[in-house]
């Protein structure tokens, strides 16, 4: 497993989800901020539309790059995946922990083999999932434990950590301790609304249930001062932390 992530106080712990439809508009917003306000992460329309170009762009102008991928496959075809995007020099890349046990040892293989390794987590339930919906797909008992069962299979199988709902933030950290990455999603600023997410929280409170990283998007991107929301934000985390 890779070194723990680093939780200096002055280290910003905001990845900006980048939701835009091709790399104009995308690097246009990059072109507002700076590496040290935040990371940033590309998901699945970004990449479909703008692909490893992008990725290399940005990280050319310093950022670290979450890759927001989920891949979720037969262990080999994940492992192969996984080296590929780890050879681009993201920061940190995703498995779906419904992948498996033996997926999510083989994705961990090919990052360890990597002479430059990212981190590498793995998703449990997403945020906008509800105890409804993890039913309709055979998913039995309540919410929590399962995000609880994901969060242990990835963590046996040598995971650096998951993307977690903040909501269950506090449980993962108790259990698995500071070493074990915490990426909160779903974190919403005072007085916005939820969009598409169903369980969030705001950057103070999910810093205080123990998230390392918290990724923020439409309330950053669609600011009209994305520069000085991210300010504002990361003083408010700076201060959480003192």
């Amino acid at each position: 497993m890779a070194t723990p992530v680093s939780t200096k106080a002055e280290e910003s712990r905001v990845i900006v989800a980048l939701d835009y439809a091709g790399a104009e508009p995308a690097l246009a917003f990059v072109d507002k901020v700076n590496p040290e306000q935040c990371k940033l992460k590309i998901g699945l329309e970004l990449f479909t539309s703008a692909g490893p170009t992008l990725v290399s762009r940005l990280i050319e102008r310093g950022f670290d790059v979450f890759l927001d991928l989920k891949f979720h496959d037969i262990p080999n075809t994940v492992a192969k995946a996984c080296a590929a995007a780890g050879r681009l020099g993201v920061w940190m890349l995703n498995v779906h922990t419904l992948g498996g046990p033996n997926m999510l040892r083989a994705a961990r293989d090919a990052v360890d083999a990597l002479a430059r390794r990212p981190l590498l987590v793995g998703v449990t339930l997403l945020t906008s999932h509800t105890q409804q919906d993890i039913g309709a797909v055979g998913l039995h008992g309540d919410l929590p434990e399962r995000v609880d069962a994901l969060a242990a299979l990835a963590h046996q199988a040598g995971l650096d950590g998951v993307v977690c709902s903040p909501l269950e933030a506090a449980g993962l950290r108790s259990r698995f301790g500071n070493g074990f990455v915490l990426v909160t999603p779903g974190i919403r600023l005072e007085k916005v609304k939820a969009d598409d997410q169903a369980r969030t929280m705001s950057p103070r409170q999910a810093l205080a249930q123990g998230a390392d990283f918290l990724v923020i998007g439409r309330p950053v991107t669609q600011a009209p001062d994305p520069h000085g929301v991210l300010h504002a934000i990361n003083r408010q985390l700076h201060e959480s932390v003192q």
